[in-house]
């Protein structure tokens, strides 16, 4: 039995299933639908193909949307059929809506598409997969006075409106509306104030588009020529990958350095209070830098017979306050920090939250607001309800006098708020029952948020403690949570509960214990999701729209892999940065890349024109790539030797590079085409006569895994080198939890 989400609502079924046979199941023919699974919308060739797993998400969306049928009426055009049953149940029978399933007009995929001779212009066509969806849309429109564009409120949104209209709009009245969550007042509110598109986000769009349309079908032919087929590079993702692979160098390079370090176990010589722990921090008044075990020892021998007198006590009260309500960056960083979601994750549930989940009696309901945002603000409407609930739930002491106000960066867009519920009514308990697990934990830290951002400060009590044995000097803090504030929504309250006893200066203290500890410093930690997140953030390359495609493009290419929720990069991903550091050291420069971020900016808020800002930096670039065209390595054609012989035609085997890294290729070829992983120095466990390999899922995604080079003779697999003595795991039962990996 697994459970998914089904068009919203939770849906048991028996035993793994297809969506094909999903389909069968619920008596649907395939040819009247589209089937968006987990986000993405899967063609109909592929629908026997993917597997149904505990907690996807599935819409099954047919070709009506909803509301009125045929003849007068208004149209209405969302991004995604998950929108389509909430708004039409606002708007009521006089408007049909429907979904443009994303861009309907895009760039060609079989080139560039961009006339670089005539001011960058973009050479658009309708996908080769939304013909169909624009056809029933045109169907739609042609009986309607009226066509209103609710695609999302950001600069994509605004591009597909713009393409919409320029597909639909001839002879009808055509509006945009915008709204920031799909509530009944906001959906109404939008409809009643509706404006012309704003082409001034159309351009900032479109430039992003076009910058990044150039650096990748330039620079991917370039490392297919060079390294390997398959492979690609991008604006945003090769500096994030340079993040990355610098982060690693140092890593490697670190060379650590042993110091010591002494802590005492003392308790007060009067009553019962439980024992607390002081480390030396000084000797004779200077900080210390114990070097080694002798000089460690040493001091312990002299502590021992020296007497502990409490110095000085220095009392104090600290106030923790609140944080800001979640932009999408801080959502993504909470989400890894606290529920270890990537990055795409914490965006997809996200995006499920945002476009409206089946709860009970009240239907469809758009739980938080827009997802994509990069403001700290709140509405006057959500502060009042906020403040309302904290007044009427935890007291007047947790309710500041004016409302807590926070500032967003500079850059930020004003016309958004910050990710929160669309009703703080909505307690996560009260709603647990109709979310999947993953809604219900981001949806809660949300609501936290939300709430705790409205609060009074929490206040710490804080002790510190100077305890003097001779010249060596101890150093013991303590906490004590005197008001929980904004922390008792986050269910902290006794979380800083570690109390000194109440201590006196000149009062003696008995040494129970004294503990020298050899310690080694250590490099600064690999990123995470999070921390690259927060790097790219206050680096200020990307934005909140393309943190979570950047990592997930670097780890769908072997770019970087996730190793016990670190991010590495692998010898491809670093092979290819150093070749685009040292060949496009400008367009892989962090304040570049920035610099840009701003000029696009600019062209949001009207200061500047799209096409100088593209003009700019395919000055700089195009340098740059006639350049690399002559003098970048070919490294595809330097292939090693190795010992061992194919097995197919009995040449020598090479190693050689393609779009995974380093694998073993017959010397004869292209005659003997025989290829494969190069296998670790690990025994099988399981067969003990193979060796391990790492390899991937045959789609190219999911983690990777080990397996055995005697496969299919030997089932053993693991998702990491396994250690001495571990148990096999069989395949089947692999298989189960993770189909992804043998397709």
């Amino acid at each position: 039995m697994i459970t998914i989400q089904l068009n919203g609502a939770k849906k048991t079924l028996k035993g793994p299933l297809t969506l094909a046979g999903l389909l069968l199941e619920l008596d649907v023919p395939k040819e009247k639908v589209v089937i968006e699974h987990n986000m993405e919308i899967i063609p109909k060739e592929r629908l026997a193909q993917v597997r149904l797993k505990e907690a996807d998400e599935v819409e099954i969306v047919h070709f009506v949307g909803g509301g009125a049928k045929s003849g007068g009426g208004a149209l209405v055009i969302v991004e995604s059929p998950a929108k389509c049953k909430t708004i039409n149940k606002y708007l009521g029978d006089r408007y049909e809506v429907a979904a443009s399933m994303g861009h309907v007009v895009d760039l060609p995929k079989s080139k560039m598409g961009i006339d670089l001779e005539h001011n960058f212009e973009p050479q658009y066509i309708v996908a080769k997969d939304r013909k169909k969806i624009l056809a029933e849309l045109k169907k739609k429109a042609k009986g309607k006075n009226e066509i209103y564009l609710a695609c999302d409120p950001d600069r994509e949104g605004e591009a597909i409106s713009w393409h919409l209209k320029n597909q639909l709009g001839a002879g009808k009245k055509v509006a945009r509306v915008v709204f920031n969550e799909i509530t009944k007042e906001a959906v109404l509110e939008a409809f009643n104030h509706p404006s012309d598109i704003d082409m001034n986000l159309v351009g900032a769009q479109q430039a992003r588009r076009v910058l990044d349309r150039i650096v990748g079908y330039s620079l991917s032919p370039l490392l297919w020529q060079k390294v390997g087929r398959g492979l690609s590079a991008g604006r945003v993702q090769s500096v994030a990958l340079r993040l990355v692979v610098d982060q690693e160098r140092k890593i490697r390079a670190f060379v650590p350095e042993e110091y010591w370090t002494i802590e005492a176990e003392l308790k007060k010589q009067k009553g019962a209070p439980k024992p607390f722990i002081a480390r030396l921090e000084k000797i004779d008044d200077k900080k210390i830098e114990m070097k080694d075990g002798q000089a460690a020892s040493s001091a312990v021998e002299n502590i021992k017979q020296l007497p502990f007198v409490v110095r000085e006590v220095k009392k104090q009260k600290k106030r923790r306050n609140p944080y800001p309500p979640f932009t999408t960056s801080k959502l993504q960083q909470a989400a890894y920090n606290l529920l270890k979601f990537p990055a795409s994750k914490t965006m997809r549930v996200a995006q499920t939250l945002y476009e409206g989940v089946e709860i009970g009696d009240e239907g469809s309901v758009g739980l938080i607001t827009y997802m994509r945002t990069d403001s700290v603000r709140l509405s006057g409407v959500a502060i009042e309800e906020t403040r309302g609930l904290i007044l009427k739930k935890y007291g007047k002491s947790y309710l500041p006098e004016k409302p807590n106000v926070y500032k967003s960066r500079k850059d930020a867009q004003a016309a958004h708020e910050a990710i929160r519920p669309t009703s703080v009514f909505r307690h996560p308990k009260d709603i647990e029952q109709y979310l999947s697990p993953d809604q219900f934990k981001l949806y809660s830290i949300i609501w936290r948020q939300t709430v705790s951002s409205q609060m009074t400060p929490a206040i710490v009590a804080q002790d510190t403690a100077d305890i003097a044995a001779g010249e060596y000097l101890f150093r013991a803090s303590g906490s004590r949570l005197e008001f929980p504030g904004c922390l008792v929504v986050q269910g902290r309250e006794e979380e800083q509960d570690n109390p000194l006893p109440n201590l006196e200066a000149g009062e003696m203290l008995t040494l129970l214990d004294l503990k020298h500890e050899q310690h080694f410093t250590k490099p600064s930690a690999r990123f995470t999701d999070a921390s690259l997140v927060k790097a790219l953030e206050e680096l200020g390359i990307g934005r909140p729209s393309t943190y979570a495609p950047t990592i997930q493009t670097l780890t769908e290419r072997d770019y970087i892999r996730r190793e016990g929720g670190s991010l590495v990069p692998t010898e491809l991903g670093m092979l290819v940065t150093d070749l685009l550091v040292k060949h496009f050291s400008k367009i892989l420069d962090f304040e570049f890349t920035a610099r840009m971020e701003e000029q696009l900016d600019e062209v949001e808020e009207g200061r500047n024109e799209w096409v100088n800002v593209v003009r700019e930096f395919y000055g700089v670039f195009s340098g740059q790539m006639e350049l690399a065209k002559v003098q970048m390595q070919t490294v595809k054609k330097e292939a090693e030797p190795t010992d061992e012989i194919c097995e197919t035609c009995g040449k020598p085997m090479v190693i050689k590079w393609g779009r995974r890294g380093r694998f073993m290729s017959c010397s004869g070829w292209p005659e003997c085409k025989n290829a494969k992983s190069i296998p670790t120095d690990a025994v099988c466990p399981q067969c003990g006569k193979g060796k391990l390999v790492a390899r991937r899922a045959r789609s190219g995604r999911g983690r990777p895994f080990y397996g055995c080079t005697k496969y299919p003779e030997c089932t053993f697999i693991a998702n990491r080198l396994p250690k001495a003595g571990e148990p096999a795991v069989d395949l089947k039962t692999l298989e189960e939890k993770d189909p992804e990996i043998y397709g």
